[in-house]
């Protein structure tokens, strides 16, 4: 028996020495440092908001067909009456919430590149405007994180100004994503829902149209600063509909967040990618940007680039019921000549060259 016991305390003696031999060795281990900490966590934001652009649409859609087939149905026939109910919402000023807006991941979202807001002028709350957002880009990310998010302060920069940002209205028809999108202050880019904005939804009303759309992304890489503005004249014609002032904007850095291959005008992909942005109204775009786990790996996250979106000086707009095809090309082209003034003036600030040009297509 005293053997027994002896060789037991033994055990227990050499147990306990290596749980101390382990504490000590994991206190010695060095700690991820508070910038570690918060590169992670800036990474883990723009993770999330890619995949929710990317794939929350489709997922929850496919989804809601697979529980058709389930004893879950009712979750998707609800949600189909929901829609159904609430088809219009997204064309009469959506359904956003401020809280949303002034999520914390945000700000992680914004340090990560980081994205940045210049102010040079004031808008009035007296007036609606339709801000013209310049360039594209893959994703948009100037133009959702400064105005969808309260992450750069626009709020504080001109209060008393709601801004909304404009995206394809296909994606409204997508199940969850829509309430993710309304909720942010999205709405479709269509006749219907801007009108509504400047129309039923009183004064002080910032629509942001990306004016260069899908055709422009398919021109997008770093370097390069090409809009698709020349015969885009229909924001103008809405804007002189309604008297909203127009303001452009450019955000520099916009283009460096992802690598492109651009094929070449007349040849066989290209003109794949045209025919099915004419049928579903966005371009297939074949680029890459970092990988999760490193910078030097391939993935689907962007560069982390400095974007800096200048708002620029308002173009003072009159309300006309019926313009003119004369009336609209004189503000269109009033509104070029406010938007390379603006580009000119700010392009050696944020990491262009004096030589840099912008080439409107």
């Amino acid at each position: 028996m005293k053997t027994i016991i002896a060789a037991c305390s033994q055990n227990l003696s050499g147990s306990r020495a290596s749980v101390q031999t382990a504490l000590r060795t994991l206190l010695r281990a060095p700690w991820p440092s508070q910038r570690d900490v918060r590169s992670w966590l800036q990474l883990l934001s723009v993770l999330q908001w890619v995949l929710s652009f990317l794939l929350l649409g489709t997922v929850s859609l496919l989804l809601l067909i697979y529980l058709v087939f389930t004893s879950f149905w009712p979750i998707s026939a609800l949600y189909l009456a929901w829609i159904i109910f609430d088809w219009d919402t997204p064309e009469k000023g959506g359904r956003r919430l401020p809280c949303l807006r002034r999520w914390r991941v945000w700000r992680h979202f914004r340090d990560y590149f980081p994205v940045k807001l210049v102010k040079t002028h004031d808008l009035s709350p007296r007036h609606n405007y339709i801000i013209g957002s310049h360039p594209h880009g893959i994703l948009c990310v100037g133009a959702f994180c400064n105005f969808i998010t309260g992450s750069t302060g626009f709020g504080e920069m001109f209060p008393g100004i709601r801004p909304y940002l404009t995206t394809l209205a296909g994606n409204f028809r997508l199940p969850l994503f829509r309430e993710y999108l309304m909720s942010g202050g999205l709405c479709p880019v269509t006749r219907r829902a801007i009108g509504y904005l400047l129309s039923h939804n009183g004064t002080g009303n910032a629509v942001a149209i990306v004016i260069g759309g899908a055709a422009e992304s398919l021109s997008c890489r770093p370097g390069v600063t090409t809009l698709i503005l020349k015969n885009r004249k229909g924001f103008v014609r809405m804007a002189l509909q309604h008297g909203a002032h127009l303001v452009p904007s450019f955000s520099f850095g916009e283009n460096d967040l992802f690598r492109q291959v651009v094929f070449e005008e007349g040849s066989w992909m290209r003109s794949i990618q045209r025919r099915f942005q004419k049928m579903m109204g966005f371009a297939p775009c074949v680029f890459y940007g970092r990988g999760l786990t490193s910078v030097r790996s391939r993935g689907f996250l962007p560069y982390a680039r400095p974007i800096t979106t200048v708002v620029g000086e308002p173009v003072v707009v009159p309300r006309i019921g019926n313009p003119s095809r004369e009336v609209v090309d004189r503000y269109h082209e009033m509104y070029i000549h406010s938007l390379l003034k603006l580009f000119n003036e700010h392009k050696t600030k944020y990491g262009l060259s004096e030589t840099d040009e912008l080439h409107i297509l």
